[in-house]
Protein backbone atom coordinates (compact mmCIF):
# COMPACT_ATOMS: atom_id res chain seq x y z
CA UNK A 1 0.00 0.00 0.00
CA UNK A 2 1.35 3.43 -0.90
CA UNK A 3 0.30 6.21 1.45
CA UNK A 4 0.33 9.91 0.73
CA UNK A 5 -0.22 12.70 3.21
CA UNK A 6 -0.38 16.39 2.50
CA UNK A 7 1.00 17.56 5.82
CA UNK A 8 3.36 16.43 8.52
CA UNK A 9 0.48 15.22 10.63
CA UNK A 10 -1.24 11.91 10.05
CA UNK A 11 -3.67 10.29 12.45
CA UNK A 12 -4.98 6.78 12.52
CA UNK A 13 -4.14 3.33 13.86
CA UNK A 14 -1.77 2.22 11.10
CA UNK A 15 -0.15 3.81 8.08
CA UNK A 16 0.06 0.45 6.38
CA UNK A 17 -3.71 -0.03 6.39
CA UNK A 18 -4.83 3.51 5.66
CA UNK A 19 -7.00 4.73 2.82
CA UNK A 20 -5.59 7.77 1.06
CA UNK A 21 -5.68 9.82 -2.09
CA UNK A 22 -2.72 9.32 -4.38
CA UNK A 23 -1.41 12.24 -6.37
CA UNK A 24 -0.05 12.31 -9.89
CA UNK A 25 3.68 11.76 -10.23
CA UNK A 26 3.75 14.39 -12.95
CA UNK A 27 2.00 16.97 -10.79
CA UNK A 28 4.28 19.55 -9.22
CA UNK A 29 3.94 21.74 -6.18
CA UNK A 30 1.98 24.96 -6.29
CA UNK A 31 2.76 28.49 -5.23
CA UNK A 32 0.45 31.02 -3.67
CA UNK A 33 1.76 34.55 -3.89
CA UNK A 34 5.28 33.18 -4.16
CA UNK A 35 4.89 31.01 -1.04
CA UNK A 36 5.66 27.32 -1.38
CA UNK A 37 2.72 25.04 -0.66
CA UNK A 38 2.37 21.28 -0.52
CA UNK A 39 -0.67 21.13 -2.75
CA UNK A 40 -0.44 18.72 -5.68
CA UNK A 41 -2.31 18.50 -8.93
CA UNK A 42 -4.39 15.49 -9.80
CA UNK A 43 -5.48 12.46 -7.81
CA UNK A 44 -4.42 9.35 -9.68
CA UNK A 45 -2.68 6.13 -8.72
CA UNK A 46 1.08 6.33 -8.42
CA UNK A 47 3.19 4.16 -10.67
CA UNK A 48 4.85 1.43 -8.57
CA UNK A 49 8.44 2.35 -7.77
CA UNK A 50 9.68 -1.08 -8.82
CA UNK A 51 8.28 -0.54 -12.33
CA UNK A 52 11.39 1.39 -13.37
CA UNK A 53 13.28 -1.92 -13.41
CA UNK A 54 12.69 -4.97 -15.53
CA UNK A 55 11.29 -7.99 -13.72
CA UNK A 56 14.65 -9.74 -14.08
CA UNK A 57 16.53 -6.79 -12.59
CA UNK A 58 14.06 -6.51 -9.72
CA UNK A 59 14.58 -10.19 -8.94
CA UNK A 60 18.31 -9.44 -8.73
CA UNK A 61 17.57 -6.65 -6.26
CA UNK A 62 15.47 -8.96 -4.09
CA UNK A 63 18.17 -11.63 -4.07
CA UNK A 64 20.79 -9.01 -3.24
CA UNK A 65 18.75 -7.69 -0.30
CA UNK A 66 18.05 -11.18 1.03
CA UNK A 67 21.75 -12.08 0.86
CA UNK A 68 22.63 -8.88 2.69
CA UNK A 69 20.15 -9.54 5.48
CA UNK A 70 21.31 -13.13 5.85
CA UNK A 71 24.86 -11.83 6.27
CA UNK A 72 23.79 -9.17 8.77
CA UNK A 73 22.07 -11.81 10.87
CA UNK A 74 25.39 -13.64 11.28
CA UNK A 75 27.03 -10.50 12.64
CA UNK A 76 24.70 -9.80 15.56
CA UNK A 77 26.29 -9.95 19.00
CA UNK A 78 25.01 -11.71 22.08
CA UNK A 79 23.78 -8.39 23.50
CA UNK A 80 21.62 -7.80 20.41
CA UNK A 81 23.85 -5.16 18.84
CA UNK A 82 25.34 -5.18 15.36
CA UNK A 83 29.08 -4.50 15.49
CA UNK A 84 30.58 -1.10 14.81
CA UNK A 85 32.92 1.48 16.30
CA UNK A 86 31.62 2.10 19.82
CA UNK A 87 30.60 5.78 19.33
CA UNK A 88 28.41 4.59 16.43
CA UNK A 89 26.08 2.71 18.75
CA UNK A 90 23.16 2.32 18.84
CA UNK A 91 22.68 4.10 15.50
CA UNK A 92 24.26 1.29 13.49
CA UNK A 93 22.17 -1.34 15.27
CA UNK A 94 19.07 0.76 14.58
CA UNK A 95 19.93 1.07 10.87
CA UNK A 96 20.33 -2.71 10.72
CA UNK A 97 16.90 -3.18 12.30
CA UNK A 98 15.40 -0.80 9.76
CA UNK A 99 17.05 -2.73 6.93
CA UNK A 100 15.20 -5.88 8.05
CA UNK A 101 11.96 -3.96 8.47
CA UNK A 102 12.29 -2.52 4.95
CA UNK A 103 12.08 -6.06 3.53
CA UNK A 104 9.00 -6.91 5.58
CA UNK A 105 10.58 -8.71 8.53
CA UNK A 106 8.98 -7.98 11.89
CA UNK A 107 10.02 -8.22 15.55
CA UNK A 108 9.05 -11.53 17.10
CA UNK A 109 7.96 -13.09 13.80
CA UNK A 110 9.64 -15.16 11.12
CA UNK A 111 13.30 -16.14 10.77
CA UNK A 112 14.68 -12.87 12.14
CA UNK A 113 11.98 -12.03 14.69
CA UNK A 114 13.93 -12.80 17.84
CA UNK A 115 17.06 -11.16 16.49
CA UNK A 116 15.07 -7.98 15.95
CA UNK A 117 13.65 -8.15 19.47
CA UNK A 118 17.16 -8.43 20.91
CA UNK A 119 18.36 -5.51 18.80
CA UNK A 120 15.46 -3.35 19.96
CA UNK A 121 16.20 -4.25 23.58
CA UNK A 122 19.85 -3.28 23.09
CA UNK A 123 18.85 0.13 21.74
CA UNK A 124 16.48 0.67 24.66
CA UNK A 125 19.28 -0.18 27.10
CA UNK A 126 21.36 2.69 25.66
CA UNK A 127 19.03 5.48 26.77
CA UNK A 128 20.47 7.81 29.40
CA UNK A 129 18.38 9.21 32.31
CA UNK A 130 17.92 12.54 30.53
CA UNK A 131 16.43 10.90 27.42
CA UNK A 132 19.53 10.80 25.20
CA UNK A 133 19.89 7.49 23.36
CA UNK A 134 23.61 6.82 23.11
CA UNK A 135 25.83 3.89 24.11
CA UNK A 136 28.91 5.90 25.15
CA UNK A 137 28.69 8.86 27.49
CA UNK A 138 29.49 12.14 25.72
CA UNK A 139 32.34 14.15 27.20
CA UNK A 140 32.39 17.91 27.88
CA UNK A 141 34.58 18.71 24.85
CA UNK A 142 33.95 18.03 21.16
CA UNK A 143 35.98 15.11 19.78
CA UNK A 144 35.77 14.19 16.10
CA UNK A 145 33.95 10.82 15.79
CA UNK A 146 33.70 10.69 19.58
CA UNK A 147 30.43 10.52 21.56
CA UNK A 148 30.20 14.33 21.75
CA UNK A 149 30.05 14.26 17.93
CA UNK A 150 28.01 11.11 17.29
CA UNK A 151 25.53 11.20 20.18
CA UNK A 152 22.91 13.27 18.34
CA UNK A 153 23.09 10.88 15.37
CA UNK A 154 22.70 7.88 17.66
CA UNK A 155 19.78 9.58 19.36
CA UNK A 156 17.79 10.55 16.27
CA UNK A 157 18.43 7.36 14.29
CA UNK A 158 17.51 5.21 17.28
CA UNK A 159 14.39 7.27 17.90
CA UNK A 160 13.44 6.84 14.25
CA UNK A 161 13.81 3.07 14.45
CA UNK A 162 11.79 2.88 17.68
CA UNK A 163 9.01 4.87 16.05
CA UNK A 164 8.95 2.41 13.16
CA UNK A 165 8.72 -0.68 15.41
CA UNK A 166 6.31 0.80 17.96
CA UNK A 167 3.23 -0.69 16.30
CA UNK A 168 4.92 -4.08 15.87
CA UNK A 169 5.89 -4.83 19.47
CA UNK A 170 3.68 -5.67 22.41
CA UNK A 171 3.63 -6.17 26.15
CA UNK A 172 6.50 -4.82 28.27
CA UNK A 173 8.59 -4.12 25.17
CA UNK A 174 5.90 -1.85 23.74
CA UNK A 175 5.68 0.00 27.05
CA UNK A 176 9.46 0.44 27.11
CA UNK A 177 9.51 1.71 23.52
CA UNK A 178 6.73 4.18 24.29
CA UNK A 179 8.57 5.57 27.30
CA UNK A 180 11.84 5.78 25.38
CA UNK A 181 10.28 7.73 22.50
CA UNK A 182 8.57 10.18 24.84
CA UNK A 183 11.79 10.89 26.69
CA UNK A 184 13.78 11.08 23.45
CA UNK A 185 11.39 13.65 21.98
CA UNK A 186 11.82 15.83 25.06
CA UNK A 187 15.60 15.64 24.75
CA UNK A 188 15.48 16.51 21.05
CA UNK A 189 13.37 19.56 21.75
CA UNK A 190 15.78 20.74 24.45
CA UNK A 191 18.69 20.60 22.00
CA UNK A 192 16.63 22.32 19.30
CA UNK A 193 15.85 25.21 21.66
CA UNK A 194 19.32 25.90 23.02
CA UNK A 195 20.68 29.40 22.21
CA UNK A 196 22.01 29.58 18.64
CA UNK A 197 22.95 32.11 15.99
CA UNK A 198 19.83 33.33 14.13
CA UNK A 199 20.67 31.36 10.97
CA UNK A 200 20.90 28.10 12.95
CA UNK A 201 17.65 28.34 14.90
CA UNK A 202 15.30 25.43 14.43
CA UNK A 203 18.01 22.94 13.56
CA UNK A 204 20.34 20.57 15.42
CA UNK A 205 24.05 19.85 15.51
CA UNK A 206 26.43 18.21 17.98
CA UNK A 207 26.11 18.15 21.76
CA UNK A 208 29.39 20.06 22.05
CA UNK A 209 30.43 22.82 19.66
CA UNK A 210 33.05 21.80 17.10
CA UNK A 211 35.95 24.22 17.62
CA UNK A 212 36.65 24.09 13.86
CA UNK A 213 33.08 25.10 13.21
CA UNK A 214 32.83 27.80 15.83
CA UNK A 215 29.71 29.86 15.35
CA UNK A 216 27.79 26.95 13.76
CA UNK A 217 25.22 25.15 15.89
CA UNK A 218 23.00 23.42 13.30
CA UNK A 219 23.57 21.37 10.18
CA UNK A 220 21.38 19.57 7.68
CA UNK A 221 22.82 16.12 8.32
CA UNK A 222 21.77 16.03 11.98
CA UNK A 223 18.58 18.00 11.37
CA UNK A 224 17.41 15.56 8.68
CA UNK A 225 17.59 12.63 11.09
CA UNK A 226 15.76 14.58 13.79
CA UNK A 227 12.95 15.40 11.35
CA UNK A 228 12.70 11.72 10.41
CA UNK A 229 12.50 10.81 14.09
CA UNK A 230 9.72 13.32 14.68
CA UNK A 231 7.80 12.19 11.59
CA UNK A 232 8.02 8.56 12.64
CA UNK A 233 6.93 9.42 16.19
CA UNK A 234 4.00 11.45 14.89
CA UNK A 235 2.95 8.59 12.63
CA UNK A 236 2.91 6.40 15.75
CA UNK A 237 0.59 8.97 17.40
CA UNK A 238 3.08 10.58 19.75
CA UNK A 239 2.67 14.28 20.47
CA UNK A 240 4.90 16.27 18.10
CA UNK A 241 3.72 19.90 17.98
CA UNK A 242 3.70 21.43 14.52
CA UNK A 243 5.92 24.33 15.57
CA UNK A 244 8.79 21.89 16.23
CA UNK A 245 8.56 20.87 12.59
CA UNK A 246 7.99 24.36 11.25
CA UNK A 247 11.09 25.64 13.00
CA UNK A 248 13.19 22.78 11.65
CA UNK A 249 11.96 23.08 8.08
CA UNK A 250 12.50 26.82 8.22
CA UNK A 251 16.14 26.08 8.94
CA UNK A 252 16.29 23.52 6.10
CA UNK A 253 14.81 25.93 3.58
CA UNK A 254 17.48 28.45 4.52
CA UNK A 255 20.16 25.99 3.33
CA UNK A 256 18.84 25.84 -0.24
CA UNK A 257 20.94 27.48 -2.95
CA UNK A 258 18.62 28.99 -5.55
CA UNK A 259 21.44 29.28 -8.09
CA UNK A 260 22.37 25.60 -8.23
CA UNK A 261 19.27 23.99 -6.71
CA UNK A 262 21.37 22.05 -4.17
CA UNK A 263 21.13 22.11 -0.39
CA UNK A 264 24.13 23.05 1.73
CA UNK A 265 25.30 21.05 4.73
CA UNK A 266 25.41 24.24 6.80
CA UNK A 267 26.15 27.94 6.49
CA UNK A 268 28.61 30.22 8.22
CA UNK A 269 28.18 33.96 7.89
CA UNK A 270 25.91 33.42 4.91
CA UNK A 271 28.35 31.19 3.02
CA UNK A 272 27.31 27.60 2.33
CA UNK A 273 29.50 24.51 2.60
CA UNK A 274 30.22 22.63 -0.65
CA UNK A 275 27.14 20.92 -2.10
CA UNK A 276 26.91 17.14 -1.92
CA UNK A 277 24.52 14.44 -3.03
CA UNK A 278 23.86 13.44 0.55
CA UNK A 279 22.80 16.85 1.78
CA UNK A 280 20.77 17.64 -1.32
CA UNK A 281 18.91 14.37 -0.80
CA UNK A 282 18.52 15.22 2.88
CA UNK A 283 16.96 18.56 1.98
CA UNK A 284 14.41 16.97 -0.35
CA UNK A 285 13.56 14.25 2.14
CA UNK A 286 13.25 16.69 5.05
CA UNK A 287 10.76 18.82 3.14
CA UNK A 288 8.80 15.81 1.87
CA UNK A 289 8.44 14.22 5.30
CA UNK A 290 7.32 17.59 6.64
CA UNK A 291 4.45 17.70 4.15
CA UNK A 292 6.12 19.97 1.59
CA UNK A 293 5.78 17.62 -1.37
CA UNK A 294 6.77 18.47 -4.92
CA UNK A 295 7.66 22.07 -4.12
CA UNK A 296 9.72 24.07 -6.64
CA UNK A 297 12.59 23.95 -4.14
CA UNK A 298 12.49 20.15 -3.89
CA UNK A 299 12.10 19.70 -7.65
CA UNK A 300 15.09 21.95 -8.34
CA UNK A 301 17.13 19.87 -5.90
CA UNK A 302 15.97 16.74 -7.71
CA UNK A 303 17.23 18.24 -10.97
CA UNK A 304 20.61 18.84 -9.31
CA UNK A 305 20.79 15.19 -8.28
CA UNK A 306 19.98 14.06 -11.82
CA UNK A 307 23.03 16.01 -12.96
CA UNK A 308 25.18 14.02 -10.52
CA UNK A 309 24.18 10.37 -11.09
CA UNK A 310 25.79 7.33 -9.49
CA UNK A 311 28.12 5.89 -12.11
CA UNK A 312 30.66 3.85 -10.16
CA UNK A 313 31.30 2.56 -6.66
CA UNK A 314 32.80 5.02 -4.22
CA UNK A 315 32.31 8.07 -6.41
CA UNK A 316 31.59 11.33 -4.57
CA UNK A 317 30.94 14.84 -5.86
CA UNK A 318 32.71 16.92 -3.19
CA UNK A 319 34.90 16.40 -0.16
CA UNK A 320 31.73 16.67 1.96
CA UNK A 321 30.08 13.73 0.25
CA UNK A 322 29.82 10.13 1.49
CA UNK A 323 29.03 7.29 -0.90
CA UNK A 324 26.70 5.03 1.12
CA UNK A 325 25.27 7.81 3.27
CA UNK A 326 24.35 9.83 0.20
CA UNK A 327 22.99 6.79 -1.65
CA UNK A 328 20.57 6.23 1.22
CA UNK A 329 19.41 9.84 1.43
CA UNK A 330 19.11 10.27 -2.34
CA UNK A 331 17.22 7.03 -2.90
CA UNK A 332 14.61 7.92 -0.29
CA UNK A 333 14.41 11.50 -1.57
CA UNK A 334 14.00 10.62 -5.24
CA UNK A 335 11.37 8.01 -4.32
CA UNK A 336 9.41 10.85 -2.71
CA UNK A 337 9.66 12.95 -5.87
CA UNK A 338 8.78 10.01 -8.13
CA UNK A 339 8.18 10.44 -11.85
CA UNK A 340 11.19 11.19 -14.03
CA UNK A 341 13.34 11.82 -10.97
CA UNK A 342 12.97 8.24 -9.77
CA UNK A 343 13.02 6.77 -13.27
CA UNK A 344 16.35 8.37 -14.09
CA UNK A 345 17.96 8.03 -10.67
CA UNK A 346 17.21 4.56 -9.35
CA UNK A 347 18.33 2.17 -12.14
CA UNK A 348 21.92 3.51 -12.25
CA UNK A 349 22.16 3.35 -8.47
CA UNK A 350 20.92 -0.25 -8.53
CA UNK A 351 23.60 -1.20 -11.05
CA UNK A 352 26.35 0.36 -8.95
CA UNK A 353 25.19 -1.25 -5.70
CA UNK A 354 24.63 -4.71 -7.16
CA UNK A 355 28.04 -4.71 -8.83
CA UNK A 356 29.82 -3.70 -5.60
CA UNK A 357 28.21 -6.22 -3.23
CA UNK A 358 30.67 -8.71 -1.79
CA UNK A 359 30.20 -12.46 -2.36
CA UNK A 360 29.18 -12.95 1.28
CA UNK A 361 26.29 -10.48 0.88
CA UNK A 362 27.87 -7.48 2.62
CA UNK A 363 29.10 -4.21 1.18
CA UNK A 364 32.61 -2.84 1.82
CA UNK A 365 33.17 -0.14 4.44
CA UNK A 366 32.70 3.48 3.39
CA UNK A 367 35.29 4.72 0.90
CA UNK A 368 37.27 7.40 2.70
CA UNK A 369 37.95 9.66 -0.24
CA UNK A 370 36.33 12.65 1.46
CA UNK A 371 36.89 14.23 4.86
CA UNK A 372 36.63 12.25 8.05
CA UNK A 373 37.07 8.54 8.63
CA UNK A 374 33.74 6.90 7.87
CA UNK A 375 35.30 3.46 7.35
CA UNK A 376 35.61 3.05 11.12
CA UNK A 377 31.89 2.35 11.31
CA UNK A 378 32.40 -0.91 9.41
CA UNK A 379 30.38 -2.84 6.87
CA UNK A 380 27.34 -3.60 9.02
CA UNK A 381 26.75 0.15 8.70
CA UNK A 382 27.31 0.28 4.95
CA UNK A 383 25.36 -2.92 4.33
CA UNK A 384 22.35 -1.57 6.20
CA UNK A 385 22.51 1.70 4.22
CA UNK A 386 22.82 -0.21 0.93
CA UNK A 387 19.73 -2.27 1.76
CA UNK A 388 17.79 0.87 2.69
CA UNK A 389 18.88 2.41 -0.62
CA UNK A 390 17.51 -0.57 -2.56
CA UNK A 391 14.20 -1.11 -0.75
CA UNK A 392 12.11 2.08 -1.22
CA UNK A 393 9.93 0.23 -3.80
CA UNK A 394 8.62 -2.05 -1.04
CA UNK A 395 7.17 0.97 0.83
CA UNK A 396 7.17 -1.00 4.08
CA UNK A 397 8.70 1.62 6.38
CA UNK A 398 5.81 3.95 7.26
CA UNK A 399 8.04 7.00 7.64
CA UNK A 400 9.06 6.80 3.96
CA UNK A 401 5.68 5.91 2.48
CA UNK A 402 4.58 8.29 -0.23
Amino acid sequence: MICVTSSFFWSGPSLIFCLVLCFSETGGGATEGGKLTNQVSGAVALKPLAAVLSSAKWQQVEKSVDRALAWLATQQGADGSFPTYSPGQPAVTSLCVMAFLSRGHQPGLGPYGQRLNRAIDFVLSCQKPGGLICYDTPGPVYVEKGPSHTAVYNHAISGLMLGEVYGQVSGPRAKAVKQAIEQALQFSRQVQLRPKPPADRGGWRYLQIDRLGAGIDSDLSVTGWQLMFMRSAKNAEFNVPQNYVDEATGYVRGLWDSNSGAFYYRTLEGVGAPASRGMTGAGILSLSLSGQHQTPMALAAGDWLLKHPYRRFGEIVSHRDRFFYSAYYCSQAMAQLGGRYWEQFFPPLVNVLLSSQSPDGSWPPEVDSGIGNEAIFGNDYTTALAVLSLTPPYQLLPVYQR
